[in-house]
């Protein structure tokens, strides 16, 4: 299959993008599509035809379900039922972070394929702020599944180039959008009653962070999976996000020690010598993600594409140095925790 790439530089080719995009996935085809956290591959999420593509391309396990999205809040009930008993807390959410990078997992409806859930009787449902996407739902008029545009648990794609390298010649058409603008996957959040604020359990750290969530219900972060049971959202294997080349995520400087005749690359948070980590090794290559200030919004979005950069390096390992443990840092630790399990 040759995949195609479609630009939106200009009003008439991103009017051209759009309408080539809606006829395939009206047709049961899957379509890489940018989003506002990293590139989706998306397909008709109430089609099982076109869902069983995402899960072909992808190389990805049934066993771990997808996101649907949808054009706004008044679709939730297209693909999922809302208890009263957290009514008014969905609709809190939904006001404060949609458009925009928030999952919430709810009650799905019978019309969405157990494919998609992997059998589980919840469905995860965001609405992307994508000007692309949206225009895309806009006019398909359908709820999409989209997990990210890459094979499955490997470096998730912020750039049209990325998915090239992931899927090129798995599908029809990569939309290219210009890169992501949050760069970090969507913030996963199981809620469930509480008085006189929700609960909310935090299934995968995200753009949304736990600084902005607590606002609006107490938080649980507890993410693991029971032994033998699928995940009940995306995103929550032991082993996830992660490159070919082995990576090693340090908790210290100390703690380090090269190893004779090895190859190594660095992914630094600040690249600054007092922070201990430059100087472990002749590190044949450094990449910082947010050079000197330390700013974690610009690590996050130059996080994927400098892991695949590094990936790309032609080293024996990747040592990773630890990220803050707060903000945005907690979602990036949990990736990088991911990749080197």
């Amino acid at each position: 299959m040759d995949t195609v790439v479609a630009y939106t530089d200009t009003s008439e080719s991103l009017k051209e993008s759009v309408r080539r995009a809606v006829d395939l996935l009206e047709a049961g085809q899957v379509v890489a599509l940018p989003t506002e956290t990293v590139y989706g591959l998306a397909g008709d999420a109430l089609n099982q035809d076109a869902v069983a593509r995402i899960f072909e391309a992808k190389e990805r396990p049934h066993f771990d379900p997808l996101i649907v999205h949808v054009e706004g809040k008044r679709e939730i009930a297209g693909v999922a039922d809302i208890p009263d008993a957290i009514a008014k807390d969905v609709s809190r959410l939904t006001e404060e972070f949609w458009p925009g990078p928030l999952t919430l997992i709810l009650p799905k409806k019978k019309v969405v394929p157990d494919l998609v859930t992997s059998g589980g009787d919840t469905v995860a449902v965001r609405c992307s702020s994508h000007p692309v996407f949206r225009k895309v739902m806009r006019s398909l008029q359908k709820p999409l599944a989209a997990p990210s545009a890459n094979r499955f648990g490997s470096i998730s794609p912020t750039s049209a180039a990325a998915v090239l390298k992931e899927l090129g010649g798995r599908i029809p058409l990569i939309v290219d959008g210009g890169a992501c603008a949050c760069g970090l996957e969507s913030t996963i959040v199981e809620i469930t009653p509480g008085d006189p604020k929700p609960h909310l359990r935090i299934l995968r750290s995200g753009a949304i962070t736990v600084e902005e969530l607590k606002l609006y219900g107490k938080i649980d972060k507890s993410t693991a999976v029971p032994e033998g049971s699928s995940p009940g959202a995306p995103g929550q294997l032991e082993s996830h996000y992660a490159p070919r080349t082995p990576l090693r995520l340090l908790q210290s400087a100390e703690s380090f020690v090269p190893e004779p005749g090895k190859t190594y690359a660095l992914l630094s948070y600040r690249g600054r010598e007092e922070d201990g980590y430059l100087a472990l090794t002749d590190f044949v290559r450094v990449a910082v993600l947010s050079p000197g200030s330390g700013k974690l919004p610009e690590a996050a979005v130059r996080f994927f594409f400098l892991l695949r950069e590094l990936d790309e390096a032609g080293v024996d390992e990747i040592i990773a140095e630890p990220l803050p443990s707060h903000g945005l840092g907690v979602a990036m630790m949990e990736r990088l925790r991911r990749a080197s399990a």
